[in-house]
């Protein structure tokens, strides 16, 4: 087995319904997730109650695989 050259130290705070706080390394300020349109339709979230709207993880999952 090759030897571990990097792991991931990641913290993730819930502020409220699907929003949440990630604090990622390399990155200066925290990343917010939630949820929007279609992502919230399909898990009957209500958009008024989290306040405004972020990308969801699918988001930056594909951006991330994309480039």
């Amino acid at each position: 087995m090759p030897e571990v050259v990097y792991i991931s130290k990641i913290k993730i705070e819930r502020i409220r319904g699907p929003v949440r706080v990630a604090y990622l390394p390399g990155e200066k300020d925290p990343v917010t997730f939630s949820v929007h349109g279609g992502i919230a339709a399909h898990y009957k979230v209500d958009t008024s109650k989290i306040g405004e709207s972020h990308a969801a993880t699918i988001d930056y999952v594909i951006a991330s695989t994309a480039g």
